[in-house]
């Protein structure tokens, strides 16, 4: 819960949000032992758990001022949610890389090259007419240095799923940009 944030003041917990955003891209994260004082070990887990979430869910979701200050109504007045805020849009695009990066370690593999052909299955040694369409897709994959091909072949049903799986991903990829 970031309403934790409030036992601390304004000038220390800009720090501290600071901290929390290094931690988030890769860097020392803030020292429990700094704030043992302030905060039990699991309302320390619990603060830097919503921190780390809530910038996180603002520069991915490219929310905007209001929404991220509504977010932070719980933190009382004194000048916590402005302070929480300007991190956030001081260090906004070091956060987005690292939300990249983090999205991009996932799979290593690129796509190189792809081929389509479409074919119509006319019978098989089941049904004597069939008139079903099918897409033969082949793709080229680099995975560690190694092109790697793909093929695989589609009706109608499994095109429509591929493609509608492809949008939403495109669709998230924009978001994130």
């Amino acid at each position: 819960m970031v309403v934790l944030l409030s036992r601390l003041p304004v000038a220390d917990s800009l720090k501290l949000c600071h901290r929390v955003v290094d931690g988030l891209c890769g860097r020392q994260p803030p020292c429990r032992g700094d704030y043992s004082a302030t905060w039990s070990l699991e309302e320390w887990l619990e603060l830097l758990s919503s921190l780390t979430a809530l910038f996180r869910l603002a520069v991915g979701n490219n929310s905007s001022d209001e929404e991220v200050t509504g977010g932070l109504s719980g933190v009382g007045s004194g000048g916590h949610a402005d302070t929480v805020l300007s991190v956030l849009r001081a260090r906004e695009e070091e956060i987005r890389r690292a939300l990249l990066d983090r999205t991009n370690s996932i799979s290593t593999a690129t796509l190189q090259d792809f081929d389509w052909q479409l074919k119509l299955a006319l019978s098989s040694d089941k049904i004597s007419s069939l008139h079903t369409p099918l897409l033969s897709l082949s793709l080229d994959v680099r995975e560690d240095g190694a092109l790697r091909p793909v093929t695989m072949e589609m009706n109608r049903d499994e095109l429509n799923t591929l493609i509608n799986s492809l949008e939403a991903a495109n669709k998230v990829m924009l978001q994130l940009k």
